[in-house]
């Protein structure tokens, strides 16, 4: 390990699967300690890593790393990352091995050729099986700004508990429905005096909307709309200071398992084969409708359920959801 001296980390997007090499990040910093560590990654998600303690330089493919690597891995090992690799100097490269063939074999026939149910911290560790680094037990990691905690601040429950619900997603098929995110809320509201956050990007606020719609104006009156109305660490922020957090598969639950919260996870047409769960969190309680044959039916997730029921997400009941999170500020209010 003692020739290493410059290394490169590739991941262009997106949120959740930058956060996830942060594990990597720091157990390289950790096996390699005299050597500089850069970090490309899209212009977009460069807050995610800019203020990283184990990085020395974070570039983007519009302003790409220059020089010589002794190592080079690429997390992303897409045609743009080759590409990208091959127009620097460097002396070895690892890639991470996506087994995208597996994925698609289950998601086509529900033959699952997965051997465990690994993170996909893990995979991005195995494709550096060579170099034999120590691992940890260690979660994801995330670091924020005085001002990025002081905007959170600015909206905090001192006096209460506070939940954060994150309701967007790329994709249709991994959202929980508007009206179904409300009923939660309105349950959960009746129990507890809690502040919630709706958090999400500029996309989401149609259904933010929708969400607010449907509650009632006693419950509507303790919901504050953050969506797209703060940068991607001011979310952070406010996922930090909350004490537990609704969410879908997306990359702000990521972030929330980054400070160690408890999660309360929904999964549509995810699964955790494809290995994007929460990863090394103390707590988090998973929303699934496992034995549903048509589930997965994509790898990422589509724009609409291909059999027109959308049962991955219908079938998760409201009841159990709100009753699962309120038990949960019940054991806060003990402690």
């Amino acid at each position: 390990m003692g020739d290493i001296r410059k290394i490169l980390v590739i991941r262009f997007s997106s949120i959740g699967d930058i956060v996830l090499t942060t594990p990597v990040l720091r157990r390289l910093f950790a096996a390699y300690p005299g050597a500089s560590i850069d970090y490309c990654v899209k212009p977009a998600f460069v807050p995610l890593v800019n203020t990283s303690p184990y990085l020395n330089t974070v570039c983007t493919p519009d302003a790409p790393p220059r020089g010589h690597y002794d190592m080079v891995i690429d997390l992303q090992n897409n045609l743009r990352s080759r590409s990208l690799v091959k127009a620097i100097s460097c002396d070895r490269v690892y890639r991470y091995r996506k087994q995208n063939w597996k994925k698609l074999l289950l998601v086509r026939t529900g033959l699952n050729l997965f051997d465990s149910k690994d993170s996909v911290v893990d995979r991005y560790m195995a494709s550096l099986e060579e170099q034999k680094i120590d691992s940890d037990q260690r979660g994801c990691e995330l670091w924020l700004s005085e001002d990025d905690r002081s905007f959170a601040a600015s909206f905090s429950n001192s006096d209460g508990l506070q939940l954060a619900v994150c309701f967007g997603a790329n994709h249709f098929t991994k959202r929980y429905p508007p009206s179904k995110f409300a009923s939660v809320i309105e349950s959960v509201l009746r129990e507890h005096q809690l502040r919630v956050f709706l958090l999400g990007a500029t996309e989401d606020s149609r259904q933010a909307d929708e969400i607010f719609t449907a509650l009632s104006p006693v419950a509507s009156s303790r919901v504050m709309n953050l969506s797209g109305k703060t940068s991607l660490k001011q979310s952070a922020a406010v996922l930090e200071a909350c004490d537990a957090v609704l969410t879908n598969d997306t990359g702000l639950m990521h972030i929330a398992s980054a400070f160690r919260k408890q999660l309360f996870v929904l999964f549509g047409s995810s699964v955790a084969e494809f290995g994007f769960f929460p990863y090394n969190t103390p707590s988090y309680v998973l929303f699934e409708v496992a034995d549903l044959a048509c589930r997965p039916c994509s790898h990422i997730g589509r724009d609409s359920c291909p059999k027109g029921h959308f049962r991955c997400m219908m079938d998760i009941p409201e009841q159990l959801v709100a009753k699962k999170i309120t038990d949960y500020f019940k054991t806060i209010k003990q402690d």
